[in-house]
């Protein structure tokens, strides 16, 4: 398996001048002025396909890295100075799609059960399930390959900013995600199994250039809430959230390439999902984020804002597939049209 990616064709000023400063070895002021701007001047930047894959490039420096790009540059003061740009408009687009997140004193397991059940995004487990092509199927494998090839890595940062019965649980479930120490049982590697099944490239980052923005804002925001300590309670957040609605959903993602002619081989990353985070769900709610809301009740709205950022982007990505499809065309960036 490859150490690093290569880099990815840009799309947009910010993300093309990042691109020639990086295997340059440094980041120019004119690029970090360039990303100040574009920060500023983004009307829609959860959509935004030139500062999504801008920070995404920002942020692969932290895992595995580009191919040509020197590994210093992950903590390069201008860099970061950059990033931290684009992470505030970031932030602050995501305030503006998951609103107000109401705390209350009931304990914040129940506050998490409490907002899931509010939520009301489209079902595009359900579609996959009784309506999904082979084509539709495989765009949107390609959406969630930017987040499926490293997945658990994002989360996995919170863990030395824990402490006590929180980082215990946290282990807990990001071991079954990296397979129990069997790395052929690994999701991100049972993900790449199914992709290769459906006649996708596997490589880690191959598909970047075909992923729509909004695979890289939902990444974006895990990484962002896993690099910053500030944000450790609404990285716990997140995963509870994921670990709390992923059983049923993967049931009828399963259901779904069962429907097209698949069999074990192809759905074991689902069926892997149904049992693993059923079990998962109250150790994340229960013990990983009330423990910690326990330690510093301060914590508990930041909590909720990891959770409730969790569904509002499964609500963007879901709109985006739905929408194309919908209206008969691809999903995926500069792709014919498909039929609907």
């Amino acid at each position: 398996m490859a150490r690093t990616m290569r880099l990815p064709e840009p799309r947009g000023p910010l993300s093309a001048a990042l691109r020639d400063d990086l295997p340059a070895g440094s980041v120019s002021p004119a690029t970090v002025d360039l990303a100040r701007t574009t920060a500023a001047d983004s009307p829609d930047p959860l959509h935004d396909d030139d500062l999504q894959l801008a920070l995404a490039l920002c942020y692969e420096l932290h895992y595995r890295g580009f191919d040509g790009v020197d590994d210093a540059l992950e903590w390069d003061p201008d860099l970061l100075t950059l990033r931290a740009h684009l992470e505030r408009r970031h932030l602050a687009a995501l305030r503006e799609l998951t609103g107000p997140v109401a705390v209350s004193g009931e304990p914040v397991d129940q506050q998490l059960t409490a907002l899931i059940a509010a939520d009301d995004g489209p079902s595009l487990s359900s579609f996959m399930a009784k309506r999904g092509t082979a084509e539709q199927w495989r765009e949107y494998l390609t959406l969630r390959s930017v987040y499926h090839l490293k997945e658990a890595d994002p989360h996995t940062f919170a863990i030395p900013r824990l402490s006590g019965r929180a980082k215990a649980a946290m282990v807990e479930i990001q071991a079954d995600e990296y397979g129990g120490g069997a790395p052929e049982r690994m999701h991100s590697e049972l993900f790449a199994g199914m992709m290769r099944d459906l006649g996708l490239d596997a490589g880690y980052g191959a598909l970047w250039d075909d992923a729509p923005a909004v695979a890289f804002t939902s990444v974006n925001t895990m990484s962002l809430f896993g690099l910053h300590r500030r944000w450790r309670a609404a990285a716990l957040g997140h995963l509870a959230c994921v670990e709390m609605t992923s059983s049923e959903p993967s049931r009828r993602y399963s259901a779904g390439l069962r429907r097209l002619g698949h069999d074990a081989t192809t759905t074991v990353f689902y069926d892997e999902h149904v049992e693993a985070d059923a079990v998962h769900e109250q150790i994340a709610s229960v013990d990983m984020c009330g423990s910690l809301v326990a330690e510093d009740p301060s914590l508990a709205a930041d909590v909720l804002f990891g959770a409730a950022c969790s569904l509002a982007l499964d609500g963007l990505a879901a709109h985006h597939l739905l929408g194309a499809w919908e209206a008969g065309r691809s999903a995926l960036r500069g792709r014919r049209a498909l039929a609907a």
